[in-house]
């Protein structure tokens, strides 16, 4: 679990960062499931680009990818959204304590 202070850090970070992964009408497809693990275990931090229906469905999307990809939310807003997940193998991302 990652503390506010670790959010707030992962969240400036993430800032100036494009989303790497757009999810469209069709919803959470595992082609896109596995472009998401991808950018993760390369990238760690991931921004994406929800745009399905309403904030419901966007809602169980985000907490389908952190169920299923092991990833924590670091921050959404409206249609985008923030992930986190620790890679042991790359010495990108420092979290303060």
């Amino acid at each position: 679990m990652l503390n506010e202070a670790q959010k707030k850090f992962l969240r400036g970070r993430a800032h100036s960062l494009k989303p790497v992964v757009w999810i469209g009408g069709s919803g959470l497809s595992e082609a896109v499931a596995t472009e998401i693990e991808q950018a993760l275990a390369s990238h760690e931090l991931l921004k994406t680009r929800i745009r399905v229906g309403d904030r419901d469905s966007r809602n169980e999307i985000i907490q389908r990818i952190c169920r299923e990809r092991k990833a924590e939310l670091v921050q959404r807003i409206g249609n985008t959204a923030v992930f986190y997940r620790a890679n042991p193998d790359l010495t990108g991302i420092i979290l303060p304590a």
